[in-house]
């Protein structure tokens, strides 16, 4: 434990105490509350001659901890890149607790949500996988699916060979199950009973089809959070009976492929609900009536606030967490 002073969580010691079914029951939790809207306000980003800074903050029910994610990059420096960090705010005593590490922590809450989404979806018992994209997102997806069904086959496709080929082995390696790599997307899909698309292409068109999916089938994705961004096809949209959302307005209003469904006229609004109803069970009458399922994410700070307390609290009982020699003034 710290002495009061501001700690700093690293991405190696939040990896290193992180528990896929801890995190996963408290976003669950997290989202199962009532809604408080002042309490998770959108994301709000600031833009400059190509520079920008992002901030997602939320105070969620019930926590030690409230505070923001924020993350930004400056284009014009030698080396530019994208830093995350979360900041948070201790209720018990009004002050800044700490900070922690955001990019491992962005995928890991990524995924835990999609996990807790996918328990409510998918109907219980083994599952059989496909994966579209083989890099981090979908890596973190692959586990905290396996923390609440049993995957009992996984077929993976990405455009890279060796990456695909070595994230399936990967996966028969730390979760015991059969797993292949193909190269075609629609043959990874064609039997799968939930789908997972986690990967934009290069040219920002559809990797996701809805003539390739099984009679029923629950998909994730997670890969158009912007305007500008594309993962799935409007046929997707249009064949799947339910969907769920993590932030309805703006997956809706703001991601590249509600857009692109909604200028293809098809209506999806009267089939689109929030992750707090399913959680909820708000949803429970609707669901047997609805073989296929999507689940579209575009990332909250209540995930992020959410699974760094989760964090926090492992790191600072396994003396991970850092203090830090610093102190803030205090207005009052």
């Amino acid at each position: 434990m710290t002495d009061g002073s501001p700690f700093f969580v690293s991405s190696a010691a939040a990896a290193s105490v992180f528990s896929w079914r801890e995190a996963i029951q408290a976003v669950a939790a997290a989202y199962a509350a009532p809604p408080s809207p002042g309490a998770t306000p959108p994301r709000t980003v600031a833009h400059d001659e190509g520079a920008w800074l992002r901030v997602l903050p939320a105070l969620p029910a019930g926590g030690r901890y409230f505070g923001a994610k924020l993350m930004a990059m400056a284009p014009s420096a030698p080396e530019p890149g994208a830093e995350y960090v979360i900041v948070l705010w201790d209720r018990q005593t009004s002050r800044i607790a700490g900070f922690v590490d955001g990019h491992e922590v962005t995928a890991f809450r990524t995924a835990a949500t999609s996990a807790a989404a996918l328990d409510r979806l998918a109907p219980p018992g083994p599952v059989r996988l496909a994966v579209l994209g083989s890099g981090l997102e979908a890596t973190m997806h692959v586990r905290s699916f396996a923390a609440v069904r049993p995957i009992e086959h996984l077929v993976v496709s990405s455009p890279t060979r060796e990456r695909r080929e070595a994230f399936a082995a990967a996966a028969a390696r730390d979760l015991g199950c059969r797993a292949e790599a193909v190269a075609d997307a629609g043959d990874a899909v064609k039997q799968a009973s939930v789908v997972l698309a986690a990967a934009r292409s290069r040219g920002e068109q559809p990797i996701l089809y809805g003539n390739w999916l099984a009679q029923e089938a629950t998909v994730v994705s997670i890969g158009s959070t912007v305007p500008a961004q594309r993962e799935i096809d409007v046929s997707v949209v249009e064949a799947c009976d339910l969907i769920v959302c993590d932030e309805v307005d703006e997956v809706a209003e703001r991601t590249g492929d509600m857009l692109a469904a909604a200028r293809a006229g098809i209506a999806f609004r009267d089939r689109t609900f929030s992750l707090h109803e399913l959680v909820s069970g708000g949803l429970d009458e609707r669901l047997p009536h609805a073989p296929r399922r999507l689940f579209k994410s575009v990332g909250s700070g209540l995930q992020d606030v959410v699974v760094a307390e989760v964090i926090v609290r492992g790191a600072l009982e396994a003396g991970v967490a850092i203090p830090l020699p610093i102190e803030f003034d205090t207005k009052h």
